[in-house]
């Protein structure tokens, strides 16, 4: 059943339409696993429409690849995306962070490459001014570090 996926654009938001596309998911079966994956919160907005960002997408298809793919139950998947975290977690406690510090997720390089391919083919808006390397660096540290803080007080 493997299919092959289309690449992820580079955005800040994803409607649970664009979500059920880019992961060969219908978005029924979504809403669905946000009941049972309780690391899916997408942001919620009037009318409570739902709107993913890039690392959610890249946990459902991670969800897809275990139910579908892998054989895993739902009981089975969300324990293997817990070991997942929990080992991330190790990771990070051991200094070992990762580039995109996200929740247990690989990155597909050629899917990024080409994301960020297209976003390079698109004229920037004219408002766009360009940023150092070392400022987003430094950005993203102080970022996992705020989100560290707020994972351990919960």
């Amino acid at each position: 059943m493997e299919k092959t996926l289309p690449p992820i654009p580079v955005k800040r938001y994803f409607t649970i339409g664009e979500v059920g596309e880019l992961c060969g998911v219908k978005p029924h079966v979504l809403r669905y696993w946000e009941q049972e994956f309780t690391q899916l919160r997408p942001m919620k907005r009037r009318g409570n429409r739902r709107y993913y960002q890039h690392h959610e997408v890249l946990m459902i298809r991670r969800i897809r690849d275990l139910l579908y793919d892998q054989g895993f139950t739902i009981s089975g998947a969300r324990n293997k995306l817990q070991e997942l975290v929990q080992s991330e977690r190790d990771r990070r406690k051991a200094g070992d962070v990762p580039l995109e510090g996200l929740e247990a997720i690989e990155i597909d390089q050629e899917e990024f490459d080409a994301a960020v391919q297209d976003e390079m083919e698109t004229p920037p808006p004219q408002a766009a001014r360009t940023v150092d390397l070392s400022q987003l660096l430094h950005l993203r540290r102080e970022l996992n570090e705020i989100r560290e803080l707020l994972t351990t007080s919960h």
